[in-house]
């Protein structure tokens, strides 16, 4: 049988495409008949079906090395909001946390009325809220 039709057959056999299927001696692979020959000849290993070819992570294991590194994050890599980068309730709960560190430390009389105004987002800054306490004074 011909080279071409033995790669066929066992490709068919197999389940494999003609491009994995090697033939290393063909002498012995032109004697195949039957699918039961092509079987005995894989056993032999005259034909060799070669393993399925992947996407190398070779390049993408390098660059996150880098990124762990601190490498290639400048804000030409950075692509979306800054809020999808982190999200806004993170930004938040950093705000209310320093506002209520400065207030903790100011003490002003009002203080219940204006811990609960830095949970309804009035205050923009630190700044802001010293401002304020600095006013109401």
């Amino acid at each position: 049988m011909e080279l071409k039709k033995v790669k066929e057959l066992t490709a068919r056999t197999y389940g494999v495409g003609v491009s994995r299927v090697k033939i290393n001696d063909p002498e012995q692979a032109k004697d195949v008949i039957t699918r039961e020959d092509v079987r005995n000849l894989v056993k032999k290993g005259v034909i060799v079906i070669t393993k399925k070819r992947g996407t190398s992570r070779s390049r993408a294991r390098v660059l996150e090395a880098k990124r762990k590194k601190g490498k290639r994050r400048g804000p030409g890599s950075r692509k979306g909001k800054k809020t999808a980068r982190k999200p806004k309730k993170e930004a938040w709960m950093e705000r209310v946390r320093a506002l209520r560190k400065a207030l903790k430390q100011a003490k002003p009389d009002n203080y219940r009325k204006i811990y609960r105004m830095i949970k309804g987002g009035y205050f923009r800054s630190k700044k802001h809220l010293l401002n304020y306490i600095r006013g109401v004074k």
